[in-house]
């Protein structure tokens, strides 16, 4: 067994009694004192995580913005704000989705999920050939901290005189700890900001955070906060073997575009969708977790693919990828738990009304 990788602040999250986990290959805090308190505290005030196990791979040369608008799916457009942007197969599956943030025509940095860094290096790597540009991973250079709730802004003020004002917004900063990175953005729903450094200032940058009160939060309250603002996980609600459309993020694609990688099959697929992503809620008291099946009558239609009982309503919520012609608003499904069938409904997928974000 591979031993597994570890963060700049891996020593703080030992200091500070975190349960640990294996997170995409990264030994990572799954929470400090329970999931279900520290999701109300960055719902409700501020945290900080450390998602520095993400990865950042720089795409460099004359071509760089060609060739992203080619290996994406949305249309990257130069100006300072990160966006949101997925790698297609051929047939429209996704490789992944990530954070664009197009410092200039021939500079443009993608941050992508922990798990899929080897594999969309090796992706990105293989199509580049017709263009002018060179490829890094730089994934051990650089580490993030991730500060989201609705006080993260009066928190962080204390530290940065200048911060980025609009959502999505991102600037080149520097304090005492040397150059940052910061975009106004985040995983939760909440406003928030991600701050990247070089490996080595974080653990300052996070000491200085928790003298000023912001408290660490694990990961699993970051899956628990993204679920209720209706955000998509990559490995639950998308993968290779699910397009774009199904998984409800057509605002991704851009058909407007030339040509990208998985245009041709999207074109065709969308003129007759035959699965969709929802929400749905239980209307019995239960919980239905990944991979559970989904029945209408004897018919089998999909299965659950994200389900909790919601720290913010208390109610029993989830995704699921269903057979479109059951995707209607209102259809009631049942869901086989522990060999029971469980009624539910199908709603709209952003589950809270609270919503902070800028």
């Amino acid at each position: 067994m591979d031993k597994l990788k570890t963060t700049s602040l891996y020593q703080k999250h030992v200091d500070l009694g975190a349960n640990l986990i294996d997170f995409g290959g990264f030994h990572m805090p799954l929470y400090y004192t329970s999931i279900a308190l520290e999701h109300h505290q960055v719902r409700n005030d501020v945290g900080m995580f450390d998602v520095s196990h993400m990865g950042q791979i720089l795409i460099e040369g004359k071509d760089a913005l060609a060739y992203t608008n080619y290996v994406l799916s949305s249309t990257t457009e130069l100006r300072p704000q990160n966006q949101y942007g997925l790698l297609l197969q051929n047939d429209g599956g996704i490789i992944d989705d990530l954070m664009v943030y197009p410092f200039s025509s021939d500079q443009i940095l993608l941050v992508v999920n922990a798990s899929n860094i080897e594999k969309d290096f090796n992706h990105l790597s293989s199509i580049k050939h017709t263009f002018d540009i060179h490829l890094r991973n730089i994934s051990d250079k650089f580490n993030c901290i991730a500060v989201q709730g609705p006080n993260s802004f009066k928190f962080l003020s204390k530290l940065f005189q200048d911060l980025p004002k609009h959502s999505s917004d991102f600037m080149f900063t520097h304090n005492e700890h040397g150059p940052l990175l910061i975009s106004r953005s985040g995983y939760t729903g909440e406003d928030g900001f991600e701050i990247y450094t070089y490996d080595g200032y974080a653990s300052l940058i996070w000491d200085d955070l928790y003298k000023l009160g912001v408290k660490p939060i694990g990961l699993g309250a970051r899956d628990t906060l993204r679920f209720e603002a209706g955000m998509p996980l990559y490995g639950n609600e998308m993968n290779e073997t699910i397009n774009p459309i199904e998984a409800g993020l057509g605002f991704a694609v851009d058909f407007k575009k030339d040509d990208f990688i998985g245009k041709s099959a999207l074109l065709a697929y969308k003129e007759n969708p035959l699965r969709k992503n929802v929400g749905f809620e239980l209307l019995e008291k239960n919980i239905a977790r990944s991979g559970y099946e989904i029945y209408v009558g004897n018919q089998l239609i999909g299965h659950v693919t994200t389900g909790y009982l919601s720290p913010s309503t208390n109610i029993a919520l989830g995704f699921a990828l269903i057979d479109a012609k059951h995707a209607k608003l209102g259809t009631i499904i049942d869901i086989k738990i522990r060999n029971k069938f469980v009624k539910a409904v199908v709603r709209n997928k952003k589950f809270i009304n609270k919503n902070n974000k800028i």
